[in-house]
C-alpha cells in the first residue's frame, strides 16, 4: 500500500515521476422515483436548471478534491467537464466527468469526486419532490497517461 510508511499514513512522493498528460473519466447516476422525475421534467425547481447547477457543482468539486480525500495531491487541472443526461425511460440522470492534467499523478479521484458531487447536488435540488432518490453506479470509466498507461472499464 503506497499511502503507508512504517504504519503511518503518508502522501506518496511523486517528485521523481515524469510529467505526462493524464485524463480520467468517471460517472455517477441519480435514480429518480416517478414523482421526482415528473417534477424535473416539468421544470419545478425553484433553484434554476437543476442539471446545469449540478454540472457546475461537479466542476467546482473536482478542483477541491485534495481537500476532501486524505493524502490526495492538489493538482493544477487543465480541464474539467461534467455532463448530465436524463434518461426518461429509466428515470436516471447520469453524470459523466472528465478531468485532465499534465503532471506526476493521475486525475481519477478528481473525476470520481466531480461525478459524485454532481449527483449529490441534483439530489439536493430535487429532494423537496421526494427523498427516495438513489445515487448509484459511481465508477471510473477510463484513464490515460502515467506509467500504467491506458485503462478502460
Amino acid at each position: 500500500m503506497t499511502h503507508f510508511e512504517d504504519g503511518s499514513a503518508v502522501m506518496v512522493d511523486v517528485s521523481e515521476k515524469a510529467d505526462t498528460v493524464r485524463e480520467a473519466t468517471a460517472c455517477s447516476s441519480l435514480l429518480l422515483p416517478a414523482p421526482v422525475l415528473a417534477a424535473l421534467k416539468a421544470g419545478a425547481s425553484a433553484k434554476g436548471d437543476p442539471i446545469a447547477v449540478a454540472e457546475l457543482a461537479g466542476i467546482m468539486a473536482a478542483k477541491r478534491t485534495s481537500e476532501l480525500i486524505p493524502l490526495c495531491h492538489p493538482l493544477p487541472l487543465s480541464k474539467v467537464a461534467v455532463r448530465g443526461e436524463l434518461d426518461e425511460a429509466t428515470g436516471r440522470v447520469r453524470f459523466t466527468a472528465t478531468c485532465r492534467v499534465t503532471g506526476k499523478t493521475g486525475v481519477e479521484m478528481e473525476a470520481l469526486v466531480a461525478a459524485s458531487v454532481a449527483a449529490l447536488t441534483l439530489y439536493d435540488m430535487l429532494k423537496a419532490h421526494g427523498k427516495g432518490m438513489v445515487v448509484a453506479e459511481t465508477k471510473l470509466l477510463s484513464k490515460t497517461g502515467g506509467k500504467s498507461g491506458p485503462w478502460r472499464a
